[in-house]
């Protein structure tokens, strides 16, 4: 199938309670395949078995992307742990790897920055790995700069990278 095929069958939604499993399934595929496995990765959070409860409340959203009917990514958004009120923080953005280089990351991003800006946000805050340079690259592109610290107190303490950028 074409890749221009492929982005007509895409699909972005809220997560509803019956995706927790595969969500989850697909947070500790790619993070595996990242190395990020161990104390100090968001793998090890007690919202990845139920990311649906977890993103309900207000001022935060959590997205599935369907490709033919099938979850094959995720991401969201919530306020950051330990910071100011007016920062959230970019959360479990993976994609299994058929959905990478299809732009949906894109897509995927700007959502969350246009209803994370509605929520009252003015800054965006994330944590990746150093590794991850494909991700990396993507918010760099939409105007997260680089940190020389960690901000807030998310308990990812093995992540290498942080970012951050104003809200339009």
């Amino acid at each position: 199938m074409n890749q221009n095929k492929r982005k007509e069958n895409l699909k972005i939604r809220l997560i509803e309670k019956d995706d927790n499993a595969v969500v989850a399934d697909i947070i500790r595929l790619v993070m595996t395949e990242f190395e990020a496995v161990g104390c100090g990765y968001s793998i090890n959070d007690s919202e990845v078995d139920d990311m649906y409860s977890a993103y309900t409340r207000e001022g935060s959203a959590f997205y599935v992307v369907e490709m033919d009917g099938r979850v094959l990514g995720c991401g969201g958004f919530g306020p950051l742990t330990g910071a100011d009120k007016d920062t959230c923080e970019l959360r479990k953005m993976y994609f299994r790897s058929e959905l990478r280089g299809l732009g949906v990351g894109t897509q995927l991003l700007n959502l969350c920055l246009k209803e994370a800006a509605r929520a009252g946000f003015r800054y965006c805050y994330l944590e990746t790995m150093n590794n991850m340079e494909q991700a990396r690259r993507l918010y760099g592109k939409h105007g997260f700069k680089y940190l020389d610290q960690p901000m807030g107190n998310t308990g990812h303490t093995s992540c290498g990278t942080w970012m951050v950028r104003t809200l339009d």
